[in-house]
Parts: structure tokens; C-alpha cells; sequence
């Protein structure tokens, strides 16, 4: 038999070391957790950008291509995707023009062109091209959508 005996446990040297390094780790995570956090408002303004500018672009679309040619008074009587064309930047509203609670800092605006160059198989006079303009502060977000008489 042996006289030596087995130690159990760390030494003060390995504790400090395991220290150490869970501590970096730990700091890393923090700071990739405040990056994200510091971040997380940006996106949500995107996404609501985006939601008002598929709202509005859905709306464009759903209208017919051409309508009797006079322009309503408001987005309600609209008739034919021709009356939105330069439809300026407004604040949200509904389509009866009531403000939209919590929207009050996002703008929406509407171009309706004509194409400059044809689509394939489609001639350019019977395609108008659609944009729909989001904006809040400084950002702002732009919808593309293509229409083409039936």
C-alpha cells in the first residue's frame, strides 16, 4: 500500500482560472444581449411600416384597373386604381379618412405610373406600375406592385 494520499478538490489556481473564464463568457453574452436589446425598437417600427404599406397596397390592388374616370372625394369612393395616383403623404387613416389611433407618426403616400418599359407579353400603356411610401422620422419603406388592365 501506498503512504501518499489522494487529494480531492481545486486548487486556488485552477478556481481562479475557471473564474475567469466563465466571466468573459458571461460578459459577452451580456453585451450581445444589450446589442439586441438597444436594436429591438428598430425592427418593430419596420414591421409596422410595412404592415401600413401592405394595408395600402392591398387596398390599390383590390380596386379596378380603370373606372368611370372621375376621382372621388375620398379613399371610400375611389373607383379605379387611377385615383390614387400621387396620392400625397398623409397620416394613416382608414378609408373613410379617420385617423388610425397610435399611427399618428407614420405617413403613407401613393404613386400610380404608367410603366416607362413593358412588362414581358404585356405592353406598357395597359400596365401601371404601383408605389406605396411608409415613412416614420427619418425611415422610410417602399412597396412596388404591378397592375395590368385585364
Amino acid at each position: 500500500m501506498s503512504n501518499k494520499r489522494r487529494m480531492a478538490g481545486v486548487t486556488l489556481v485552477e478556481l481562479i482560472v475557471a473564474i475567469v473564464i466563465v466571466g468573459a463568457a458571461l460578459a459577452g453574452l451580456v453585451a450581445a444581449y444589450n446589442r439586441a436589446s438597444v436594436a429591438s425598437a428598430d425592427p418593430l417600427v419596420t414591421q409596422q411600416m410595412l404592415a401600413i404599406a401592405e394595408s395600402m397596397m392591398e387596398e390599390v390592388m383590390l380596386k379596378p384597373y380603370a373606372g368611370d374616370g372621375t376621382k372621388g372625394a375620398t379613399r371610400a369612393s375611389y373607383d379605379e386604381i387611377g385615383d390614387y395616383a400621387n396620392y400625397a403623404a398623409q397620416a394613416v387613416t382608414d378609408a373613410d379618412g379617420v385617423a388610425i389611433a397610435g399611427l399618428g407618426r407614420y405617413k403613407v403616400s401613393v404613386a400610380v405610373d404608367p410603366l416607362a418599359t413593358a412588362l414581358p407579353g404585356v405592353p406598357a400603356a395597359q400596365a401601371r406600375r404601383i408605389n406605396v411610401t411608409v415613412t416614420h422620422g427619418g425611415e422610410s419603406l417602399t412597396l412596388s406592385g404591378w397592375r395590368t388592365q385585364p
